[in-house]
């Protein structure tokens, strides 16, 4: 009987497409063994590209639409459409991410939702019964004011002047005026898949962790830190919402809490649904070893990530799992965490970002070729 192998990995970041990087490795695999049977599973883990993914694999359709970006420039943006299951599957990134910003553009006082809220809005009008949102890849630290602003919320300052939703104004918030036709936000379900469980502010807040990375200096993301506890006050009171501590609260600047008081919406484990979604529980069946993969493989990995849900799926039917990644960065005892059987660094010698970005498919080939090479006597 032939071996099945499933290969299940993420994207590696500014270098291959997800399909790309399975693809590569069953090359590797290959190359050992022409008669193995390979499935492959393109996955994401909410961020970017994930709706796409899903709509995909679902047969929806997608739908784009004009929004604004985080600095309120024009831009194109979409969403997945099941009808028949009265489905939308979205990604904040796709109007509101990291990724629609050069560098020296990021800015986490300036930024807004506004367009996701816009994109949202979009949604709403087609009555679903159901919207799934991953929120990973944001370029914002707002805690949704932005997104609550295009759905018509309206937030004042102390002389009951409407403020502009950026993270520059949460600190200004001292009431929200609910939009008097509310009913059209909050007539379907709505999940918030996250892959984080950072409350609103603190420590290990929202703009504490993630502030950094999306331009903040270390003196915005004090004031940007105050801002959200003053938000979260400010919800608790009008709203009557505590968001404050939510595990993922704090996922997506602050959105994950956003789209709980302003939306009604629920905070999941995105990993879990996206699995479900790929039919991922079913297809374990008869497998004999699993391969996932990253860019980087660190601490982070053990917080709810995707390779611990691959893992963790994979572990209900004894199947192995095995990652290969560009960096590697944990330790055996946070790989075992994980719940990895090894894992594997794809580089093969020194060399600088621009050669590994350049090289990924190639490496992942030999990589994986040498990784099955030692399993295939196991399985």
């Amino acid at each position: 009987m032939a071996k099945k192998i499933i290969i299940a990995s993420d994207s590696f970041k500014d270098s291959l497409s997800a399909d790309r990087v399975c693809t590569a490795i069953a090359k590797g695999i290959q190359k050992v063994d022409p008669s193995v049977e390979i499935l492959k599973k393109p996955l994401a883990d909410g961020g970017e590209g994930t709706a796409r993914l899903l709509t995909q694999v679902r047969g929806g359709q997608w739908r784009s639409f004009s929004v604004h970006d985080p600095l309120g420039r024009g831009h194109q943006a979409g969403f997945g459409w099941l009808e028949k299951e009265g489905l939308v599957l979205m990604d904040m990134a796709e109007a509101s991410g990291i990724q629609t910003l050069q560098q020296t553009e990021r800015n986490p006082l300036q930024t807004s939702t506004f367009g996701f809220g816009e994109l949202l809005q979009k949604a709403f009008e087609l009555a679903p019964q159901k919207i799934m949102i991953g929120i990973g890849g944001s370029a914002t630290n707002d805690g949704g004011i932005g997104m609550a602003h295009a759905l018509g919320y309206r937030f004042l300052d102390k002389q009951q002047q409407v403020i502009p939703p950026n993270g520059a104004a949460l600190n200004t918030i001292a009431q929200i005026l609910v939009p008097p036709d509310i009913k059209p936000i909050k007539t379907c379900s709505i999940e918030v898949l996250v892959d984080v469980q950072n409350p609103l502010y603190g420590p290990q807040g929202a703009t504490a962790i993630f502030g950094p990375q999306k331009g903040a200096s270390p003196e915005m993301v004090e004031l940007l830190d105050q801002g959200m506890k003053n938000l979260a006050r400010v919800i608790q009171r009008d709203l009557g919402k505590a968001v404050a501590n939510l595990p993922g609260s704090g996922a997506a600047g602050g959105l994950g809490a956003g789209l709980v008081a302003f939306c009604d919406a629920e905070i999941k484990p995105g990993i879990q649904s996206i699995l479900e979604m790929m039919d991922f529980h079913r297809d374990l069946g008869g497998a004999h070893l699993v391969i996932t993969g990253e860019g980087k493989l660190d601490q982070q990995t053990s917080g709810g990530k995707l390779i611990q849900g691959i893992c963790q799926a994979a572990a209900q039917e004894r199947v192995p799992v095995v990652a290969l990644c560009g960096t590697l960065l944990a330790d055996y005892e946070t790989i075992t965490r994980i719940g990895l059987e090894a894992a594997f660094s794809i580089l093969n010698r020194p060399m600088n970002l621009e050669t590994a970005l350049k090289e990924t498919a190639y490496l992942l080939e030999e990589t994986s070729a040498q990784v099955y090479s030692i399993y295939k006597e196991r399985i």
